[in-house]
This record gives structure tokens, sequence and C-alpha cells, in this order.
């Protein structure tokens, strides 16, 4: 694969500990300046992405065979997705901001290799204890999604951004999704263990692949202190209402998405229906047809359509509830569900990326960081509800509390969507 030339960025700080908008981003080529991002190096960071992302959805569909061996009551198991999604959330406050302030192409390859080593203590787990310490830290360094997404936006020329955005960010959603079949095929060929050592496995490789090919970081002038840049984070909670708003939608429509995904495989891993694990997996098959086809949504956002792409989805989303609902009733129109609201969440998630990494570009890293905590902790407030309130109301309550979600989300958007980044009103 062929090696990117290197990026100079140039930035300087306010006194707010945030950079003004006088960046400039470039690479060289002869003496021309041209867009620095090749569609194969796209595709490998979407990969990328989609590999590390996984591994923190791993568990889902194994969700009944790892609380069947250590123990763990159906009531309760919702807890290991929540912990990951907790020390994901660290992770995004506390290492993806480093995008910023280091080079990214160290960083990346340093937290994909504690990473393996974490694969390997899941893998190698004795009690639940030690399982779960190995989840935890799986999900702190997961966040190197994040560092990749704004490396790439960095990357990419502006008038194409959205685009590139688009592509990677689909890397994230196939792997949240084919997670499910990865895991679920693999469990019943070799047990649930076997996921996590296979995936350590690929993780290793892609780590030496990254560090091949991806460009050392221009060095940055006037670089913040790690304090000062942590704190800058919620500075531009502040100064870009965009960001904000955004990150709200986030927080709902992952909070929707995590409730599907978390409660899923108890309905269908229950009699009548009594799927084994391969065929649970093959349903993230079906979700991620629907991110695919979402894949479009940034090209949208490029052409000043993120908000009707926005509202169109999202009520897409809403709907996907009535044939989610009849999941054990009819498994295509369950099919049906998944594709729908898999390609709504992912047509918004795509549009909302775009908008805001267009907004500073010499904060990206801080920008995906602040924006995704959201997401994280809708993704862990869902896996904990729905697994709750199957438990205690079944599968048509859970329908219910996602349907609700995906209101609230609508509404939200509904009464923001005329809000204009201050960036726009600047210039």
């Amino acid at each position: 694969m062929e090696k990117l030339d290197e990026q100079a960025l140039v930035v300087g700080k306010d006194s707010c500990g945030v950079e003004p908008r006088t960046t400039v981003e470039s690479t060289k080529s002869g003496s021309g300046m041209v867009p620095s991002l090749s569609r194969s190096i796209t595709l490998l960071l979407a990969v990328a992405c989609g590999l590390a992302v996984a591994n923190i959805y791993f568990a889902q569909p194994l969700l009944d065979t790892i609380a069947n061996e250590f123990g763990i009551a159906y009531s309760s198991i919702g807890i290991i997705i929540t912990i990951t999604q907790i020390c994901y959330a660290l992770g995004l406050f506390l290492l993806v901001p480093l995008g910023d302030l280091l080079d990214r192409r160290q960083l990346v390859v340093t937290m994909m290799l504690i990473s393996v080593l974490a694969l390997i203590t899941v893998g190698c787990a004795p009690n639940s204890v030690v399982m779960l310490l190995g989840m935890a830290v799986i999900g702190l360094l997961a966040v190197v999604v994040q560092v990749f997404v704004a490396y790439a936006a960095t990357l990419a020329a502006p008038a194409d951004r959205g685009r590139v955005v688009g592509l990677v960010t689909s890397g994230v959603v196939i792997g949240i999704l084919l997670a499910r079949t990865f895991a679920g095929v693999w469990t019943d060929l070799a047990g649930w263990r076997a996921v996590y050592w296979i995936s350590a496995a690929l993780t290793l490789v892609m780590a030496c692949v990254m560090l091949r090919v991806l460009p050392r970081q221009g060095k940055m002038t006037a670089a913040l202190s790690y304090p000062k840049l942590l704190r800058s984070v919620f500075m531009l909670f502040v100064q870009e209402p965009v960001l904000l708003i955004r990150a709200v939608i986030a927080l709902l429509i992952f909070t929707a998405f995590s409730i599907l995904w978390t409660s899923l495989v108890l309905p269908l891993s229950a009699p009548p229906l009594s799927l084994s694990h391969t065929a649970i997996g093959s349903f993230g098959l079906a979700g991620a047809a629907g991110a695919l086809a979402a894949a479009r949504a940034g090209q949208l956002a490029d052409r000043g359509l993120g908000q009707r792409t926005t509202g169109i989805a999202l009520v897409v989303l809403l709907g996907s509830w009535l044939a989610i609902g009849l999941a054990e009733h009819s498994l295509l129109a369950l099919i049906a569900g998944v594709i729908a609201l898999d390609f709504a969440v992912q047509a918004v998630h795509v549009t909302s990326q775009s908008m805001i990494l267009s907004v500073r570009p010499e904060s990206r890293s801080r920008l995906t960081a602040g924006y995704m905590i959201f997401y994280s902790i809708g993704s862990a407030a869902g896996s904990v509800a729905s697994t709750f309130v199957y438990a205690h109301a079944g599968w048509i309550a859970v329908c219910l509390l996602g349907a609700a979600v995906s209101a609230l989300a609508l509404l939200f958007w509904a009464l923001t969507r005329h809000v204009t980044p201050l960036s726009d009103t600047a210039s």
C-alpha cells in the first residue's frame, strides 16, 4: 500500500484553550497541494474501525452463554455491556483528545497493541472479575476508532470530507453489527473464548499494517497542555451549539440502537424460537445492509442537506419499531425492522459527524470525543434499560421503550433544526 505524504498542521490558541479557526491543513506532493487521502487508505481505515469497535460488541449475542458460565443473573447480565460502554466514555474523554496533541499514528498503534492484551485476558478469564476487568480495558481502548475518524477527516479534502467520514463511519457501524455474526458463528464452532483470541490476532495484524501505511503527523505549534486540552472539550460545547445538539441526538439514537441489539438475543434464544448463536448473529448481516444503504448520508451533508436527511432518518427510526415489535411472531418483519433501524441510525450518525467535523478543523479529535461521549452514555443506558425491561415486562415493553426514545429524538431535532453553527454566522 502507498504511504501518505506528511501532513503539516499549524495551530494557535485563544484564551479559553480552544484554537481559533485559522488552521491550515495541507499535504505536499511535488510543488502542488493535493488531497491526501486515497480511496484504498480510506477503506483500510474503515476496516480498522470496524475491527476495533467490534471488540466491545462481541459480547452482546453471547450474553446468555457468558451468564451461564459465570453464574450471572439474566436481569444483571447487561452489566457487561454497561462496563465496556462506561470505560469507552472514559476513553473518549481521556484518550481521544490526545489526537489533537500527539502523532496520531503512534497513538493508534499503541492503543491497538494494548487492546490485544485485553482481548487475550478476556479469552483466558478464569472468573467473572477478570472477565469484567478485561472488558473494561477493551472498552477504554476501543476509542481508537474515534482517533481514526478524526484522522480521516483531517486528511480528506474539504469538499470530500463528508463522503470520507461516511465511508469510515460505515466501517464502524458495520463492525458493530457483524461482530454479532462473527461472535455467533465462532461460539458455535469453538466456544465464546475463541472469539476474543481470534480478535486479538486480527488486531495485532491490523496494528502492524497501521504502523506501515499511516503517515507521521506534522508537529503542532503552541500545543495545549493535557489538562487544558481536556478542559477545552467542555468549552467546545459552549462555543459550538451544533456540537451539543448533535451530541444529544446521538445519545438518543444510540440509546434506541442499544435497546434493540442488547436485548434481541433474549427473545431469539428463548422458546419458541430457540435460535442458535449463528442464527442470532446473522441478524447483524441485515443490520449491516441497512448501514451500507446509509453510507451516502455524508455526501448529502456535503451538499447542505444534513438537516433534511436527519429528519427523514428519524421518522424511519420511529417507524422501525412497529416491525421489530413482531419479532416473536415474524422473523421477516424483524429483519425489515432491523434494516430500517440501522439505516436510520447510521444516516443520522454520519450526518452529525460530517456537520461537527467541519466546524473547527484544529479540534477534530476533541469534537469527536465530545460527541461520542454522549453516544457512549446512550449505548450504556440502552443496554441496562433493555435487559431490565425485558426481564420484567417482555419484548413488547422493550419495543415501546425504543419507540419512546426514538420519538423523543425526532421531537428534539424538530425543535433545534434551525440552530445555525456559530462558525457559519461568523463567516
